[in-house]
């Protein structure tokens, strides 16, 4: 359990997240809250976020994106310590039970909403008035809504071929890519469709044991993964065998592990 104790009038807040758009939407929730906070800076990486903290005083709250440019945020911690309280904010509620091996008091999904903030910070107000244990039902609320999660992934998209519509099942497609800012669903049978769907809020749709975010471009399905090749620092170097033929993908060296324990399930 964690333990807090606050003595400030106008809190500082420090937003760690990678996507700038999110990132504006934060801050301004965050300013237009009744309690009085000032966003002291908006950082988008680990290494930004570990010499920031170094650098400067613990800000009164962080808000922290999980998966950021560089990395996982939870490597901050492995760098720094951090005393300041940590709100998370991510589209990926797999990582809510690890969010709470650090000093969070709250996990918010993505798009964040207003009233759902409000209720965070008004957990953190609480905090405030002294030192108060985080409840154990705030952990177990966390697991519900995961669990509850499950199996809630899309089975089909629909797409525009011409003047008509029709529909893409999910065994049909290959990967999902991004090409000059313009997402794309590739199927197995090599036909392309723009969709209007990021990669990043797709990663929230569809199973992740089926498919994979080798990248920021590129999201692939496991029937698609054809040669894997070790590339320079540790990175990997990803052909996908269906689909059109695209340059081989790139795996960063921090999402290595995860991709190989991804295909040995």
């Amino acid at each position: 359990m964690f333990h807090y104790q606050f003595s400030v009038s106008v809190m500082k807040v420090l937003i760690i997240e990678d996507e700038q758009p999110a990132a504006r939407r934060l801050a301004s929730l965050v300013e237009g809250l009744p309690d009085p906070m000032e966003v002291v800076e908006v950082l988008d990486s680990v290494a930004g976020g570990v010499d920031w903290l170094n650098k400067n005083p613990s800000p009164d709250l962080v808000f922290m994106d999980i998966q950021l440019s560089d990395d996982l945020s939870f490597a901050i911690f492995e760098q720094v310590k951090i005393e300041s309280p940590i709100i998370f904010t991510t589209a990926f509620d797999e990582y809510a039970l690890r969010a709470f091996e650090v000093n969070s008091i709250d996990y918010l999904l993505k798009p964040i909403e207003a009233d759902k903030l409000q209720r965070s910070i008004e957990k953190l107000s609480t905090l405030r008035k002294g030192s108060v244990e985080l409840a154990p039902d705030l952990i177990q609320s966390l697991v519900q809504s995961v669990t509850k999660g499950a199996g809630s992934f899309k089975k089909r998209f629909l797409v525009k071929k011409g003047e008509q519509l029709q529909t893409v099942d999910i065994d049909e497609v290959a990967y999902f890519i991004t090409e000059n800012k313009v997402n794309f669903l590739v199927s197995t049978k090599g036909k392309k469709f723009m969709i209007d769907y990021t990669l990043d809020v797709l990663e929230t749709q569809l199973d992740p044991a089926q498919f994979f975010r080798l990248n920021r471009q590129c999201i692939a399905g496991i029937n698609t993964i054809g040669n894997i090749q070790n590339y320079f620092n540790g990175k990997l170097k990803v052909d996908l065998s269906k689909g059109i033929a695209i340059d081989p993908q790139t795996v960063s060296r921090e999402k290595a592990s995860a991709f190989k324990q991804w295909l040995d399930q």
